[in-house]
């Protein structure tokens, strides 16, 4: 469906990291298809564990692309 891109532009800093804490609707990706470029947002609020889709890499509608460890604060009641 698209390419998955770590960082705002080449050269620049990901967006996220591993071990980096995010929050819910946080930006950790863009998304590019047909010239058009589509920011992606964290749906859940926690630690990123692992990136399931490398730097350039074509994705589909749907595709997990990061592993994310929810905060524990967030489950509790």
């Amino acid at each position: 469906i698209g390419i998955f891109y770590i960082a705002p532009e080449p050269g620049a800093a990901p967006f996220v990291e591993i071990g980096s804490t995010i929050t819910a609707e946080q930006s950790v990706g863009l998304i590019e298809v047909m010239k058009v470029f589509n920011m992606v947002t964290a749906q859940v609020s926690g630690t990123v564990v692992k990136r399931l889709a490398e730097d350039g890499q074509g994705v589909e509608f749907g595709q997990p692309l990061y592993l994310v460890r929810p905060d524990a604060d967030k489950d509790a009641g």
